[in-house]
């Protein structure tokens, strides 16, 4: 399983297995977040069987599919309060961990600066520049400055 961790509260995976969610029980996460739709492409594990295994091993499972490439505002919207209310530390994961960090991003910038996010991401192994622009806008809207 490969974890990269954006910040204290929270690490963004690629795809994980059922057998992942005891290892990731292990290292102390308490909320499996599922960004990656069901049947998203052949193969993939069915996210039934990974709620199924995060809840044997006592974690929190939140499911909330985006469409890769396609992250909508309401995504961000659902996403926002999880960040917030869940039990920390958070795995989420998708096909590549990407859409995560984007959502993480995009959410976070309603809140905190821009710049750090980017660096934080960057440390992890995602270049999300191209995201600025829209990081700035949900600062714009949440917080009232770019």
């Amino acid at each position: 399983m490969d974890i990269r961790k954006l910040d204290d509260d929270i690490a963004v995976a690629p795809q994980i297995s059922v057998e992942d969610v005891a290892e990731a029980a292990r290292l102390g996460f308490r909320t499996i977040v599922a960004n990656r739709p069901d049947r998203e492409e052949p193969g993939q594990p069915a996210m039934a069987d990974i709620e199924a295994a995060a809840r044997k091993h006592g974690l929190e499972w939140v499911y909330l599919p985006v469409e890769s490439g396609n992250i909508r505002d309401s995504d961000i919207d659902r996403f926002a309060p999880v960040l917030e209310e869940a039990a920390r530390p958070i795995l989420a994961f998708c096909r590549s961990g990407t859409r995560c960090t984007v959502l993480w991003a995009l959410s976070s910038a309603r809140k905190h600066p821009i710049e750090p996010l980017l660096m934080k991401a960057a440390n992890a192994g995602y270049n999300l520049a191209g995201a600025k622009p829209r990081m700035e806008q949900q600062a714009q809207e949440h917080r009232g400055e770019a």
